[in-house]
């Protein structure tokens, strides 16, 4: 049975860590509401341009881009989207069960954050690329992922691309997704509710708008595609990120609560200990004065 001492130490402990996952938990709040901001606000720009570039693919009749070449695949390359650090409950386990799930013998990987170079060099699986991204990710740094990935497929090297990245749906909540990337198929959109609550459905070849396009279709669609990628991959980096922050807050509050709980419970085993060795003391002076008295 452990003393008094042993007891109060572990209290000072758990005071300590709890101190420690607070001040956690309060950085990644602040970190979070940004991060939500920045993916919130790019999913408009996202969808119009969806329905742009729909409308033009529409009007382009018989359009051909190497981008949108459909071959027998061979080779696949899957970008994984994780975190630099840990203490993000199970973020990066979801999203690394999804990528066993997409890739297979003829796979090989691009990533973007320390966690996910860890898994694909734990497993010795072929990596070709390595890149990093800022808390509040940058379109040059999506824009360098993606060109990267369009020079693998044009060259021959993959012949299909996929994303695997945390979609965020609100705060408590974050999905693991596969989103192909290349060959461009039918052009997607993203709609979301004011909670963030996402769904990617199939946008229809008409709209319900109207375009004139100046150049022509075909020259248009050719000049936004590789764009319209680089957007993608950057929409991709803000949802990872607001994602991230999102799940670290979430630990981090959770780990908080248990340390404070954990607190209670050992205060009273302490209270109880200390009340029993006080009771204990008192019954051997009294027997003692017992004795004496006899």
């Amino acid at each position: 049975m452990p003393s008094t001492r042993d007891i109060r130490r572990r209290i000072k402990s758990v005071k300590n860590t709890a101190q420690i996952t607070k001040a956690m938990q309060m950085v990644a709040s602040a970190k979070m509401r940004k991060a939500q901001q920045a993916a919130l606000s790019g999913r408009p720009y996202a969808t119009l341009m969806n329905e742009v570039l729909a409308a033009a693919t529409a009007g382009a009749g018989e359009f051909q881009h190497p981008l949108t070449e459909k071959r027998d695949v061979k080779k696949r390359a899957l970008i994984l989207i994780s975190t630099d650090k840990g203490l993000c409950g199970a973020l990066n386990t979801n999203l690394l069960r999804e990528a066993v799930k997409a890739s297979g013998a003829n796979t090989v990987y691009v990533v973007a954050g320390r966690k996910a170079a860890q898994w694909v060099a734990r497993l010795k699986r072929e990596l070709v690329a390595e890149f990093t991204y800022k808390d509040a990710p940058q379109f040059a740094e999506a824009r360098a992922i993606s060109k990267f990935a369009q020079e693998l497929f044009l060259s021959g090297q993959v012949d299909a691309v996929d994303v695997v990245f945390t979609n965020y749906i609100n705060t408590l909540t974050q999905k693991a997704e596969v989103r192909p990337l290349l060959p461009m198929g039918r052009l997607q959109k993203l709609e979301a509710d004011l909670r963030g609550q996402g769904t990617t459905e199939d946008l229809q070849s008409g709209s319900t708008r109207e375009y004139g396009f100046e150049p022509g279709a075909p020259q248009l669609l050719g000049n936004l595609l590789p764009h319209y990628l680089n957007y993608q991959v950057y929409q991709v980096l803000l949802e990872a990120k607001a994602s991230e922050h999102s799940a670290r807050m979430v630990a981090m509050k959770s780990a908080t609560d248990n340390a404070k709980q954990l607190i209670k419970d050992l205060t009273l085993e302490y209270n109880k200990l200390r009340q029993a060795n006080i009771t204990k003391e008192l019954l051997e002076i009294t027997s003692a004065a017992m004795a004496m008295g006899n």
